[in-house]
């Protein structure tokens, strides 16, 4: 097995080549919150690139949970002409496009105004940025049934918009992944206490969504292979969540791990573990897949050539890039072709982890701004100077959601 050979899905669909554009976050929502001119170019450079499975940023299931202000929502089919756009140009290539729907949870900026639901009120522990996130109320019956009903909303629309499936978000500290885990799940009913009960909205959500769609529309779901932080979600958990999905019409687990306190997904962590620089949950992959009944893809630090076919050769059935294609959105394309691009940003060595960690992300974003300009990425950029333009462009879109919600709500 190589790159390059297709992969069928259990719905019967197929991914022309084992490669995916993994999601990233790209808060290029319009004063509607629905996909902007600059997303459509940006994605036409992912279309363009040649990778079989592209996955959208954040999409967001309800207006009023955002995990940040330039966040696309699909909650009803008033913006459903521009989905239909994006999905177009996503498409022209060849690739299948899933939008990934989320909700933030905790993880929800405190300026945005709006009230924060998690399964506990557990806040956030940023040190001194703690004070950005609220501590949010524990969720009642009634909005978690809420809830499951707009991930399933947003589901129908997506495929009504001509996306050829989704991806649940279940990792990375936002809302399902907070249900999962015990640090921040302290729950005694139903939705909480073991792992079956913490998995319970995960498995509903799922459900719900496959209800509503196709056959033959993908349903994948985005799971932390462990939280990274003592006393959270294991590893072994993560195998007990996918032996619940088996069964339910799951057509990828795309592995991932951390949170906003534990960003792994950058390669950090906080119980002592050192990762690998590239193929970071790779070791995890392998073990899920001795129970997953659906293809496993892995994401996190993949950027050469030789380490995307070392993946697949392991048997993990396919490769997610964020960060390698946000430099070199056709890198799919060159390795076709015989080249071994290894796009590669420099390392951010502050002392503080935390506004390290922001700084990287605002890097990586600063590169999608530049693609959805139709510029040059720009990998050597200051990271202060990224960061700086990040907090700037972050207080206009704050502006600008706040004014669309209070429309919203009026």
């Amino acid at each position: 097995m190589n790159l390059f050979h297709p992969l069928i899905l259990p719905n019967g669909s197929t991914l022309k080549n084992r490669i995916a554009k993994a999601a990233m976050e790209e808060n290029m929502a319009d004063a509607h919150q629905a996909p902007s001119a600059d997303l459509m170019r940006l994605y036409q450079a992912w279309a363009d690139g040649g990778a079989g499975l592209i996955i959208t940023g954040n999409v967001m299931v309800d207006g009023r949970a955002m995990t940040g202000p330039g966040g696309v929502v699909l909650q009803d089919d008033l913006q459903l002409a521009k989905f239909k756009r994006w999905a177009q140009v996503s498409r022209s290539g060849g690739a299948q496009v899933w939008l990934q729907i989320n909700h933030p949870g905790r993880q929800m900026q405190a300026n945005l105004g709006q009230k924060t639901w998690a399964p506990s009120a557990v806040a956030l522990s940023l040190g001194n940025l703690s004070k950005r996130f609220a501590t949010p109320y524990a969720m009642t019956p009634s909005v978690i049934q809420d809830v499951i009903q707009r991930f399933a909303r947003s589901a129908r629309l997506g495929e009504q918009a001509g996306f050829t499936g989704v991806e649940i978000h279940a990792a990375h500290g936002y809302l399902l992944s907070q249900f999962l885990s015990p640090l921040t799940n302290q729950r005694t009913d139903e939705w909480g206490g073991s792992l079956e009960n913490r998995a319970r909205l995960l498995v509903e959500v799922v459900k719900a969504v496959r209800a509503v769609v196709s056959k033959d529309f993908a349903v994948a779901v985005k799971l932390n292979s462990a939280d990274f932080q003592r006393g959270g979600f294991t590893a072994d958990d993560a195998k007990r969540v996918v032996t619940l999905l088996n069964d339910l019409g799951v057509d990828m687990v795309e592995l991932s791990g951390g949170s906003y306190e534990a960003p792994a997904m950058q390669g950090q962590a906080r119980d002592g573990r050192t990762l690998a620089r590239e193929a970071y949950f790779l070791e995890f992959a392998r073990d899920i897949q001795t129970v997953a009944k659906m293809p496993v893809m892995v994401t996190g630090g993949v950027r050469r050539r030789p380490v995307a076919e070392s993946v697949v050769q392991s048997g993990v059935d396919m490769v997610g890039m964020g960060t390698a294609l946000a430099i070199d959105p056709h890198l799919p394309r060159d390795w076709l072709q015989g080249k071994d691009n290894a796009p590669q940003l420099p390392p951010i060595t502050w002392k503080n982890k935390t506004i390290a960690s922001l700084a990287n992300m605002a890097v990586v974003k600063f590169q999608l701004r530049k693609l959805s300009l139709d510029k040059r990425p720009d990998p050597s950029v200051s990271p202060l100077r990224a960061l700086l333009q990040q907090q700037l462009g972050e207080a206009c879109r704050t502006r600008q959601y706040r004014r669309w919600i209070s429309k919203q709500t009026a």
